[in-house]
């Protein structure tokens, strides 16, 4: 048995018993532990890691620990520019696409609305959101910690708010997403994408009353759905703009 001190910094802090936040503890473990096992073991997904230090020197995740050692375990980094020491994250996605598990249907609509590619079934077991996931290169966005520290996920976010409207402020400001920011631009049902559609191929789709009133519509290219400017579209614009003023 070793014994090596460890310390969390920044909102990895989240996911530890407080008496263990934001200060150096030790603790034992087996011979031949890799760091990816051991800070996994403490209920860090690896997934939320971009920077680990043993002894001061940056080391990927298959580093095997020794006795005495001193381990430092950092989050990603926005203002601080590491770029010449290892990341054991990958590289920026350069379109930001999610993925969503079953407990989290309310944050995809909200997503969605906001324009950004989201993909939700609530069929989809863990197995097929981590494959789905590596496959097209989407963040998986969960409640669930089992599914960040399985080894083949490379891109994943731990959701700490459970009300949807604080999950979207949440994973807005996590993935800095206001500059791209494209409203109304996906379907909100099916993750179609919006296109302006001529009003009279929409004659016998919406109520008569509303293809009086409005000269504009649209339509998602997957499921037809049809949209409007009415109510519900001033609605969600509030909610947008509220989102951006903070």
């Amino acid at each position: 048995m070793s014994f090596i001190s460890i310390r969390f910094y920044e909102e990895l802090n989240d996911f530890l018993d407080p008496p263990k936040r934001k200060k150096d503890y030790q603790i034992a473990i087996p011979v031949k532990r890799t760091v990816k096992d051991i800070v996994e073991g403490e209920g860090v997904p690896h997934v939320e890691i971009d920077l680990i230090l043993v002894n001061g020197n940056p080391v990927r995740f298959d580093h095997h620990v020794h006795d005495g050692d001193r381990i430092s375990v950092y989050p990603e980094f926005e203002l601080l520019d590491i770029s010449p020491v290892i990341r054991l994250r990958p590289e920026p996605l350069r379109q930001t696409r999610f993925i969503i598990d079953a407990n989290l249907g309310r944050l995809s609509r909200y997503l969605r609305m906001l324009g950004f590619d989201t993909l939700f079934d609530m069929n989809l077991g863990d197995e097929d959101i981590i494959r789905i996931a590596g496959e097209d290169k989407r963040i998986i966005l969960t409640r669930d910690l089992g599914i960040l520290k399985n080894s083949k996920v490379r891109r994943g976010y731990f959701i700490r708010n459970q009300q949807p409207d604080q999950q979207l402020k949440e994973v807005t400001r996590k993935f800095n997403l206001k500059g791209q920011i494209k409203p109304f631009s996906r379907c909100i049902a099916c993750n179609g994408k919006i296109l302006q559609i001529p009003k009279i191929k929409i004659l016998d789709q919406v109520p008569e009353q509303v293809y009086l009133l409005f000269e504009e519509f649209f339509q998602c290219n997957q499921c037809l759905r049809v949209y409007w400017k009415g109510s519900h579209h001033q609605r969600m614009l509030q909610k947008i703009e509220r989102l951006l003023k903070e």
